[in-house]
């Protein structure tokens, strides 16, 4: 399920919303290693509390897009890679779009409404575990005709959340709100009654 075995084109052509998404995570990324407009770009997007609380909301958009280094990128994308194809498969591209961005930003609200006003980050994580979250809900609403499925993803979200309390320097609050948001998508996505309605269409 979680095994990538397309080519570099294939890959395009079967996945273009992962693909799209972590091609303006890299370029971004490299564009923040230019001097000074690096910079820019970055203190610019990152998500700050009290830039937020007065008025600077793009930031909870912008910040999703935005790396602290190669290995945070490196990880955060490798993820998106992995685990993205499939859910762009199930849920369909706008759907998928939506759960992407909305984990992302709703991670982001729920870090602006618990950290203090000096609290700063960036990253693609609540994105991410938006992602786990819809397959959770995808492991409920098939929890009595795939059982297997319940045994892939499941290890990968526990995994993933005793890593976020164990982990130093990492948005809890955006792994869990972005974990939340996506599974409440996945809820309203992968319910019978509208998965029937998709293939009624």
């Amino acid at each position: 399920m979680f095994v990538r075995t397309e080519n570099f084109r294939q890959y395009i052509k079967y996945y273009p919303v992962v693909a799209t998404i972590i091609a303006l995570n890299l370029i971004i990324y490299i564009l923040t290693m230019i001097p000074v407009i690096g910079d820019t770009i970055f203190y610019m997007g990152m998500s700050v509390n009290w830039l937020i609380a007065e008025g600077e909301w793009w930031r909870v958009i912008t910040s999703t897009f935005l790396h602290a280094g190669f290995f945070h990128i490196l990880f955060n994308m490798f993820s998106l890679f992995l685990f993205g194809p499939e859910l762009e498969r199930i849920a369909g591209k706008l759907r998928f779009i939506t759960i992407y961005l909305f984990s992302g930003i709703f991670g982001n609200v729920a870090t602006f409404i618990f950290q203090s006003g000096e609290y700063a980050s960036v990253g693609a994580s609540g994105s991410i575990y938006g992602i786990f979250g819809a397959y959770a809900a995808l492991v409920y609403y098939t929890r009595n005709t795939m059982p297997q499925l319940k045994q892939i993803i499941m290890p990968i979200i526990i995994i993933g959340l005793i890593m976020t309390f164990l982990q130093p320097n990492i948005n809890i609050y955006a792994h869990i709100g972005g974990l939340i948001t996506g599974f409440l998508l996945g809820l309203a996505y992968f319910s019978p009654k509208n998965i029937l309605r998709w293939r009624m269409k």
